[in-house]
């Protein structure tokens, strides 16, 4: 018997819950000033089809528009970020930081460095893209 794969994941106090069915892409690291602000720092997220995820407490979910195509999702109770949401998009994006335990993947390049803070450096060796 084959056991699918599921990754489960949650905001800090518990309010909202998700779960993603299959195996996770690997993460993007962006560094605009959007995710910054929106997160605290750089922002480490992977894209998954919107088939895939399933989300418990969604009506927690505060939705911020950050732009005309792009909402992201926060707790409204804890203020965890969560969501990273292109609405014309049959993907979402969700945090790496909110996921409970492995992910059982790495970080693939980092994005739009050209605005990342001056507090920082990017050493990792991955691929840097300045947009």
């Amino acid at each position: 018997m084959i056991m699918e794969v599921k990754h489960c994941g949650s905001c800090l106090c518990g309010a909202v819950k998700f779960e993603v069915r299959g195996d996770l892409p690997a993460p993007t690291a962006c560094h605009c000033t959007k995710c910054r602000k929106h997160t605290g720092h750089y922002e480490a997220g992977t894209d998954i089809p919107r088939e895939r995820v399933k989300i418990s407490g969604v009506e927690k979910v505060s939705w911020y528009h950050s732009s005309i195509k792009v909402r992201r999702g926060f707790c409204s109770f804890c203020g965890s970020s969560l969501f990273f949401d292109p609405i014309y998009r049959d993907w979402i994006g969700i945090y790496m930081g909110a996921f409970d335990g492995p992910t059982n993947t790495k970080l693939e390049r980092h994005i739009f460095v050209a605005d990342k803070g001056d507090y920082y450096e990017i050493s990792d060796g991955l691929p840097q893209n300045f947009q």
